[in-house]
């Protein structure tokens, strides 16, 4: 599954897997595809050295990149402690309320939440560039847009391309006059952070609009034979995120969440600005229904959701409420139904892959 883009990044495979887990980053690098290792959990630069320094160990001289997530907007001058204080003490209320009402425990005094997104924080996402510009990184990928101009010719300075998520051709041209490199088009089936618009439509319109830029192909892609699909679209690659969540190299925090994903069928995610105040696709739970309840007070803006609910998710994962435990996943996820290593998913991927090459050639033979 060669293209020009991954004959250029020196991978066999032109399969770009995007993991906040540097063993499954690593393992998909390894197994000839680009590993992409998402630094929002990192809240201290210490933590992301550390994580950086174990992928040199084990990529085996393979190239990886790191995604980072810098908001198009900012507050300024403002501290982590200043942003805080903007969240109403009604929200806070309710999301006393809703554990309450489902018996979550609260912490152990004096223990941290263990899920922060303080990453979605600009001065975070800044301090976690100095520290991975001392690494051999080849792609820098950003979640919600375009880098600021300074932090792409930073990147190139260092040799390292840019990519940046899209959920429209607008969105897609505005990333390629900001000197974006590579361009995901991230279609509505995507987990996370997604706009409104399907991956069958959104590609070619993505590919037509950034010519001759190349342009990955991102949101419910889970199969060889939807790879083979985003390359016919003109896509030169694949970006795949939810795939991973299952392997074995994974660490999802609690065998019962795991349970729910290899459960769940394609409709059972929606797009909810529970956890963050953006929308991102994610199992729908109890949780997200509370969210979307008209009668709630509603989701707050990002970072200012994502720092209210910080505590409470991690409060719902170490205790496995499982009315309430969810994760960002895609549509894909209705053909997640079992654990196998990143090798697995790779094998079968590049058979898939193979397998719509051959009928279209056979097609295209009888014409």
């Amino acid at each position: 599954m060669e293209t020009e883009l991954s004959k250029e990044l020196g991978v066999r495979h032109a399969i770009f897997g995007f993991t906040p887990f540097p063993a499954v980053a690593a393992a998909i690098s390894r197994a000839g595809g680009f590993g992409v290792l998402g630094a929002v959990r990192y809240a201290a630069p210490g933590e992301l050295a550390r994580s950086l320094d174990w992928m040199q160990e084990h990529t085996g001289g393979a190239p990886y990149g790191l995604d980072v997530v810098m908001p198009a907007r900012k507050v300024e001058g403002a501290s982590e402690a200043d942003v805080e204080a903007m969240i109403p003490e009604t929200h806070r209320q309710y999301v006393k309320d809703v554990l309450a009402r489902h018996g979550v425990p609260e912490l152990a005094e004096g223990e941290a939440s263990g899920w922060r997104i303080t990453g979605w924080m600009e001065q975070v996402a800044r301090s976690q560039l100095d520290v991975a510009f001392d690494y051999p990184i080849r792609l820098l990928a950003n979640a919600l847009g375009s880098p600021p101009a300074d932090v792409i010719a930073r990147a190139h300075d260092h040799g390292i391309l840019v990519a940046a998520l899209a959920g429209s051709a607008k969105h897609a041209r505005r990333h390629a006059e900001a000197g974006i490199d590579i361009v995901v088009a991230q279609g509505y089936e995507a987990g996370g952070h997604t706009g409104e618009i399907a991956s069958m439509v959104l590609t070619p319109e993505v590919v037509r609009a950034v010519d001759p830029l190349p342009v990955l192909a991102a949101g419910g892609i889970g199969s060889g034979e939807q790879i083979a699909a985003g390359i016919a679209l003109g896509a030169q690659g694949v970006w795949l995120g939810s795939v991973w969540l299952t392997v074995q190299e994974a660490e999802l925090p609690s065998r019962a969440l795991i349970r729910k994903i290899l459960a769940a069928g394609s409709g059972d995610t929606v797009r909810s600005r529970a956890l963050t105040g953006k929308p991102a696709r994610q199992l729908r739970t109890e949780w997200t229904d509370a969210w979307d309840d008209p009668a709630g007070p509603g989701t707050l803006p990002m970072p200012l959701q994502g720092l209210l609910v910080a505590d409470a998710v991690s409060r719902i994962q170490k205790y496995e409420v499982e009315p309430l435990l969810g994760t960002p996943v895609g549509q894909i996820v209705g053909s997640m139904n079992s654990e196998r290593s990143v090798r697995a998913v790779f094998d079968d991927l590049t058979r898939g892959f193979e397998r719509a090459v051959d009928r279209v050639n056979r097609i295209a033979g009888r014409l």
